[in-house]
């Protein structure tokens, strides 16, 4: 490899593996002398690169692990499986694919070259993906154009269809993107409406960044917070729940509320969930739970529990 530019590219995606590369195994690849591979080295010390070097039989090569990098290099495939991975979770508002990962997937996406672009959509669009998510599925092209926007910040345009099937078109500000565990929601201000809104991800189509930046707004409260408030029109009720686990063992979304207690974890928050939506929540974290309140959520859980005793045992007289 003739190259060196692209020789120290390649010599760099090499180190950044979590082993050691022995000098003759790093020429070998390369196609070069050991005498080259030395001299690599010290190019990549020289540009801040904590390159360690090992002595012995078994020593080599490695970057120092936990340093102050610089970008992180990926090769083909692995830019490849770390797109169809974010753009896997980002299609479902699974727990624990928050903002950040869509965040990630656009800045990776945008410096895929064409030819990989290619093979995420062909890849993604054969793949079929089971998860635990409930809500509806999303177009991870519509998120990752949404969380550019936001970035950025730039004015967007798309189709919005809404909860009684009216289309319109919205030209909006887009100020964060929100994941509940089972939906996501843009948060923006709609210049044609002069206010603040939340629009459901999966009702929104055709979206395009315009070019058109802007100085962001100040939203009244915390996206999250905007998003529970116009659920419940601004309606929340305190939650008390207890679970036969320790706060570690229970998913994202109630651990920053967990307190241990005994054997298990008492968690206390708001919400704006429907009651029997809530239960099914409660349910699907695989940890047995009591409900302590309030009644309302008591009554509901108990009411979602006969609805599924009753369907379980329609199937099994049937």
């Amino acid at each position: 490899m003739n190259d060196t530019p692209g020789r120290l590219l390649t010599l760099l995606s090499l180190l950044q593996t979590p082993r050691e590369w022995p000098g003759s195994e790093l020429a070998a690849r390369l196609r070069v002398s050991p005498r080259t591979i030395r001299r690599d080295i010290e190019r990549l010390r020289e540009l801040g690169y904590p390159v360690e070097a090992s002595l012995g039989a078994v020593g080599g090569y490695r970057l120092v692990a936990g340093a102050a990098m610089p970008p992180l290099l990926l090769d083909d495939e692995e830019a490849v499986a770390i797109a169809v991975g974010l753009r896997a979770g980002a299609g479902h508002a699974i727990e624990g694919i928050e903002e950040a990962s869509v965040r990630a997937l656009a800045k990776l996406e945008q410096v895929l070259p064409s030819r990989l672009r290619h093979r995420v959509g062909a890849l993604q669009s054969a793949t079929v993906a089971v998860t635990r998510g409930d809500g509806p599925s999303v177009d991870p092209h519509t998120l990752t154009t949404m969380a550019a926007a936001v970035a950025g910040p730039e004015r967007l345009r798309f189709a919005y269809r809404a909860r009684d099937g009216a289309d319109s078109r919205r030209l909006v500000e887009p100020y964060r993107l929100v994941s509940t565990g089972s939906r996501w929601y843009l948060v923006a201000y709609d210049l044609g409406r002069e206010d603040w809104r939340t629009f459901r991800v999966d009702r929104v189509s055709e979206p395009l960044a315009t070019g058109a930046r802007f100085a962001p707004r100040e939203l009244p409260m915390e996206a999250a917070e905007f998003v529970r408030h116009g659920l419940r029109g601004g309606e929340t009720y305190p939650v008390d729940v207890s679970f036969a686990a320790p706060p570690r063992e229970l998913p994202g979304w109630l651990r920053g509320a967990a307190v241990a207690e005994g054997d298990g974890a008492r968690v206390r928050f708001e919400s704006g969930d429907a009651p029997e939506w809530l239960a099914a929540r409660l349910a699907l974290t695989g940890v047995p739970f009591t409900v302590r309140g309030p009644e309302f959520l008591v009554r509901g859980a108990r009411a979602l529990a006969e609805r599924l005793t009753a369907g379980a045992g329609a199937a099994a007289g049937g």
